[in-house]
């Protein structure tokens, strides 16, 4: 039994690599037509893809919107979570059924809603989609923070921290922040990489006024599969890359605890 769990979780490893490793070696293959293997390796691929400004500046762009997005959920959400969770516990599911009620609401309706209701006022379109990012990762920030403070136990850290002397500010700041950021970086990166990779709301809102990295993909897919491939392995990189500093964190963190 052991043996075919291991051999089934093979398989669906193999499955789920396979589109990525080849994603990975078209982006950096010169010919690939006639052979299992690609005919050549090459890095002018890449080094086309980031001497071009429009591929920086539209990945810029994404790193501000999404990272913009998870800092205001941060000074503004995070704050919220923080009372609610601590001294008002008996709102907690309400508030917990407004977070649910986020996934009720699919891209493309929220998009022509936004359109409708926004398009003839004289707020920016760009700053109506940062709105509804802060309000998107709200599930994710309010999960990873709601966790951390239960872990802890919040509630008798802030109490032993007022009962030596601290005020409530000292008391968040110095006691109680310390010992849930972990959760709350990990809330955050994880938010940062869903936004990122959003591409439905930010296209059909504001398309190509604001171009991010996922707007800039899908112009390249129909001129050059190269450079295309070249933009999806920098994104896997980029996710890679998160997803190894939230287990790093988490693993500290976990340590932390048990010690």
């Amino acid at each position: 039994m052991k043996k075919f769990t291991i051999f089934m979780l093979t398989l669906i490893g193999l499955y789920l690599a396979l589109p990525i490793l080849a994603t990975a070696l078209y982006a950096f293959s010169t010919n690939w037509n006639k052979t299992i293997l690609p005919e050549g390796l090459t890095f002018e691929w890449m080094s086309t893809l980031f001497q071009d400004m429009r591929f920086v500046e539209a990945f810029g762009r994404s790193v501000l919107l999404s990272g913009g997005a998870v800092v205001l959920s941060i000074l503004l959400v995070v704050p919220a979570i923080f009372i609610i969770v601590l001294y008002f516990p008996s709102l907690e599911k309400w508030f917990q059924a407004s977070v649910v009620m986020i996934y009720a609401f699919p891209g493309i309706i929220l998009a022509v809603g936004l359109i409708r209701f926004y398009s003839g006022t004289s707020i920016p379109m760009v700053l109506t989609v940062l709105g509804v990012y802060v309000v998107s990762v709200l599930p994710y920030m309010y999960q990873g923070t709601r966790n951390s403070l239960r872990n802890v136990q919040g509630r008798q850290l802030m109490d032993a921290a007022e009962l030596l002397g601290a005020s409530k500010m000292e008391a968040f700041r110095k006691v109680l922040l310390p010992a849930v950021y972990p959760g709350l970086f990990v809330s955050a990166l994880l938010s940062f990489s869903i936004l990122f990779g959003e591409f439905v709301l930010i296209n059909l809102v504001v398309g190509s006024r604001f171009e991010t990295v996922q707007i800039y993909l899908m112009s390249k897919l129909s001129t050059s599969g190269h450079i295309a491939s070249a933009i999806v392995f920098v994104y896997i990189l980029l996710m890679g890359i998160l997803t190894l500093v939230m287990a790093i964190i988490t693993k500290k963190a976990k340590g932390m605890k048990q010690a």
